[in-house]
C-alpha cells in the first residue's frame, strides 16, 4: 500500500480492460487517478468506482489531446505518471474477422496451417485501417507524451509508461498494422527515455502477452492453442499487467528507464 501515495496519474483508454485495472491498482496504492477515454460517461463510471476523475478525448487527434491536457491543468498542477494505454485491436465490430478466426482455429486443431491470421493479411488492410491503427497507438502515444513532458520537465520528475505488445517484439502473420504500431511504440519509448533522462523523467514500456480482456475476446477460439503454447499454461489476467505498471511507476523502479517489461507467461520462448 501507498507505493504511489501523493502521485497524480493519467491513464488513457482506461474505462475498461487493462487501463481500468491499472487505474484501480494505482488508486489502491495511494495515487490520485485521472481516467481518460473516448467515452466520457464510461470514463466517469470507472473514475467514480475508484474515487478518481475523468477526462475525454480522442488520443489520435492532437487538438483533442491538447484540450484534454488543458482540462488536466485545471484539475491539478502536477502530473507524476502517464500511462499511454489507449489502443484498438482492429477487430472491433468485425464479424467477418471473428468468423475467419474461428475457421483458422478449427484448421489449426486439424493440424493445418492457415494462410493468414488476425487481419486477413496485408492485402486486406485498407488505407483507413492502417491509418487508424497507427493513429490510435503511435500518434496517441506521441501526442500524450508531448503534452505530458510540458508538465513533467519543469517538475524534473515523472514516469511515463507506454503500452506495447508481445506482437511488437515478435510480429505475427496477418497482424502487420497492429505489430507495426506496437513495435513503433517500443522504439519511441527508448528514444524518449534517452531524451528525458537528464530531466529525471523515466520512460518505459509494457509488452503484454495474451491477456484475458475485451480486446482478446474475438480470439477466444484460439485461446486453447495459445494456452498450450504458453509455458505457464494459461492466458494472463489484467492484474498481471496492472501490477507491472505499478512497479514501473513506483520508486522501486527509480533506476529503470528505456526498458520493455513483457509479462507473457513465457509465450515468447515457445515461438
Amino acid at each position: 500500500m501507498d507505493r504511489l501515495k501523493g502521485k497524480t496519474v493519467l491513464v488513457t483508454g482506461a474505462a475498461r480492460g487493462l487501463g481500468a485495472q491499472i487505474a484501480r491498482r494505482m488508486a489502491e496504492e495511494g495515487a490520485r487517478v485521472i481516467i481518460n477515454d473516448l467515452n466520457l460517461s464510461a470514463a466517469r463510471a470507472t473514475a467514480d468506482e475508484i474515487g478518481g476523475e475523468a477526462l475525454a478525448c480522442d488520443v489520435s487527434d492532437s487538438a483533442s489531446v491538447a484540450a484534454m491536457f488543458a482540462d488536466l491543468s485545471r484539475l491539478t498542477e502536477r502530473l507524476d505518471i502517464l500511462v499511454n494505454n489507449a489502443g484498438i485491436s482492429g477487430l472491433e465490430g468485425d464479424n467477418a474477422a471473428r468468423a475467419r478466426i474461428a475457421a483458422q482455429a478449427e484448421a489449426m486443431q486439424r493440424g493445418e496451417q492457415p494462410d493468414d491470421s488476425l487481419d486477413g493479411g496485408i492485402t486486406d488492410v485498407t488505407d483507413d485501417k492502417w491509418h487508424r491503427m497507427i493513429g490510435v497507438h503511435m500518434d496517441g502515444t506521441f501526442f500524450c507524451c508531448r503534452e505530458a513532458v510540458k508538465i513533467m520537465r519543469p517538475q524534473r520528475s515523472g514516469s511515463i509508461i507506454n503500452m506495447g505488445s508481445i506482437l511488437g517484439t515478435f510480429g505475427r502473420s496477418g497482424g502487420t498494422a497492429y505489430c507495426a504500431a506496437k513495435a513503433g511504440i517500443l522504439g519511441f519509448t527508448r528514444a524518449l527515455a534517452h531524451e528525458l533522462a537528464r530531466h529525471d523523467i523515466r520512460v518505459n514500456a509494457l509488452a503484454p502477452g495474451w491477456i484475458h480482456t475485451d480486446m482478446t475476446d474475438p480470439l477466444k477460439p484460439m485461446h486453447p492453442m495459445l494456452e498450450m503454447q504458453t509455458p505457464l499454461g494459461r492466458l494472463g489476467e489484467p492484474d498481471d499487467i496492472a501490477w507491472a505498471a505499478v512497479y514501473l511507476a513506483s520508486d522501486e523502479a527509480r533506476f529503470v528507464t528505456g526498458q520493455t517489461l513483457s509479462p507473457n507467461g513465457g509465450w515468447y520462448m515457445s515461438q
